[in-house]
């Protein structure tokens, strides 16, 4: 059963997608922002992380920036999801080293692509 890790700080969001993707056979660990995020990568290794830019402290793209230099959490798969579906946010997440992105609502059968797709290298 793959591991995600999903950054994401809104209560809501983060119970309604974590219960999405455990029913669909992934298990799912949490983190509210960069300080969680950083802890359980020091003692766990998902299989992907689902990454929110917009986070209290270290958004999104400094994490990932964090995570890709190190090269115990390198490889782990990141994909972005934010609410701000911008000219350029893709290109933003990409440069910071998110393997994908993808925006809010989140539309879990073109999220779940993604995670397979990734999953799959």
């Amino acid at each position: 059963m793959p591991t995600i890790l999903l950054v994401e700080d809104n209560e809501l969001n983060r119970d309604m997608l974590s219960r999405r993707l455990a029913r669909k056979g992934f298990a799912v660990e949490c983190a509210i922002d960069g300080k969680q995020c950083m802890e359980l990568l020091a003692s766990k290794r998902p299989d992907l992380i689902l990454m929110d830019i917009n986070l209290p402290g270290r958004d999104g793209y400094e994490l990932t920036r964090e995570i890709k230099a190190n090269p115990d959490t390198a490889s782990i798969p990141v994909v972005a999801i934010t609410a701000h579906a911008m000219s350029g946010d893709r290109e933003k997440s990409i440069a910071a080293g998110c393997d994908d992105y993808d925006t809010k609502p989140v539309n879990l059968q073109r999220l779940l692509g993604k995670i397979n797709a990734l999953l799959e290298h």
